[in-house]
Parts: structure tokens; sequence; C-alpha cells
């Protein structure tokens, strides 16, 4: 696929209701970015028939907690997929083909997995975006969550907020909302959030500019991801772009932190653009 036919494809799904959109596809088409010739459709099959491996014993009990159990004796014990500790910043690790087949990945991807299985067998499974680590919960279960990071562990709540603590170190304060399922555009977004941050420790600006364009197609209304677009497009030299997302941010963030250092940096590009009248 052309990226901007991928593009087309997806801003096509996430401006659709919430509840319509459909993750696992998404998330395909953010690795067909990076992968032209990756084949939607037979990832999806290939999905299929790690959930056909299973059904049979998912069948054998309706108890919730005997569905959670051997969905990950199965994912994590049989299959062998774990979280890449060693080297967590690969982008491979948020591409969900690689996921699969390279059985490697972060948090989000591991989740999605894990909840696309269960969905196809009918497990009603959300995704938590704890900050720090994301998790997955079962509808109909209040107080253990799983960490499909860590082979699908089962944690209580005092297990999570410990989590939670560790990874922010200890600088924001708990909230037991962390734990409520979250929107599947969130989903989207979080995991895009993702590779964004890994193109910008690699300094691959084109495409963070990229990934910052489709998390403004998810959330038009996120003001961070406007200005990050100017400061991306003024590293890349897109003066006029980089001074009109600025000038936005400015005007219509309620009373930025960053003002003064965002108004310094809009003084700026207005000199070099006199300059090259």
């Amino acid at each position: 696929m052309h990226l901007p036919d991928i593009w087309h494809q997806f801003d096509s799904i996430v401006t659709s209701p919430d509840e319509e959109i459909d993750l696992v596809r998404t998330a395909l088409l953010i690795a067909a970015t990076e992968y032209p010739e990756l084949n939607v459709e037979r990832e999806l099959y290939r999905i299929g028939l790690l959930a056909d491996g299973i059904a049979h014993r998912i069948y054998d009990d309706p108890s919730p907690l005997y569905h959670l159990n051997t969905l990950s004796e199965y994912l994590f014990d049989e299959l062998g997929f774990r979280g890449n500790y060693e080297n967590y910043y690969d982008p491979r690790n948020s591409f969900l083909n690689d996921v699969i087949e390279r059985r490697l990945g972060i948090p989000i991807t591991l989740s999605m997995l894990y909840i696309e299985i269960g969905s196809q067998l009918g497990v009603p499974l959300k995704g938590v975006g704890m900050p720090g680590h994301f998790l997955v919960k079962h509808a109909e279960i209040d107080d253990l969550f799983v960490d499909p990071f860590q082979n699908g562990i089962l944690l209580t709540v005092a297990e999570c907020e410990a989590k939670f603590m560790q990874a922010t170190h200890g600088h924001m304060p708990w909230d037991m909302r962390y734990l409520s399922p979250i929107s599947s555009r969130e989903f989207v977004a979080r995991m895009l959030r993702n590779l964004k941050a890994i193109y910008l420790q690699r300094g691959e600006y084109q495409r963070v500019l990229s990934t910052i364009d489709r998390l403004l197609s998810i959330q038009p209304e996120a003001s961070d991801e406007l200005r990050d677009r100017g400061v991306v497009n003024y590293r890349l030299g897109n003066h006029e772009e980089a001074l009109r997302d600025l000038k936005t941010y400015v005007t219509n963030a309620a009373r930025p932190a960053d003002a003064g250092t965002v108004h310094r940096l809009i003084d700026q590009i207005e000199c070099i653009l006199d300059e090259n009248i």
C-alpha cells in the first residue's frame, strides 16, 4: 500500500464512533507505514489462527478467572510471547506484525493482542491505560488486572499502585481512575505517542511529524501535539507550517506554562521568514 492510502484508511477508522474502531486493523495500518508490502488481511488471519488454537479450552469453563489464566498460559507459556526488556525502545515492539512474528512486544502491543484473541473467543477484555504501564482487565472482574508484559501475571489493585509508583518514580499521586478502561481512540493515541517518543529519541523527525499528524486526526483538541508539530516543523525547516501551529497553540491553549518559550521561538521563526523575503 502507498502511504497516502494507508493514512486514508487509518483516518477513516479513527474518525468513526469509538465503539466501531477496529483496534487491531488500525494497529496493522500503523505497521504498514513501516512495511508498505504488509498484507493486513493476512495478519488478521494469523491472529484468527492464534485464537483458534485455544478456542476448545476457553469453552470448557465459563469462569472469567479461568479464561484469564488459560489465555495467559497459552500466549506466554506455550506460544512464548514476552515483554522485550532487553530492547524496550526498539520500534518493532510497536508494530503488531513484528510482535506476532518475533513474539516480543511492549505492554500496549501485547495487551492489544491479548484483548483481540479474547474478543474473538467471546471473552470481554478492556485496555487499562495506567500511566507508565499498560494493563488488561476482564469486564466481570474489578479487582484483578492482567500484566501481559510480565507473562500475563495477575495484579491486585495494591500491586498496580506499587507498579505505578515505581514507573513514575513517585512523582505523581495515585488515582484509582488510572485503572479504568480506556476508549479505543485513546488506545490508538497511546500507541502513537509511544512511537512518537521512539522516533524523537532517534532523531527521525519526518516520522515524528507523520505520527503527530495522525495523533491530531484522533485528538484534534490535543494542543500539546500542535505545539510539538510546530517545533518539529521548525527543525525540518518548514518555517511557515511551524509558525502556523505555534501561533495557534499559544492562541488556543489555556495559559500554557511554556508560553514564553513558544513566543521566543515564534519571534525567531518570523525573523527567519523576514530574512528570506
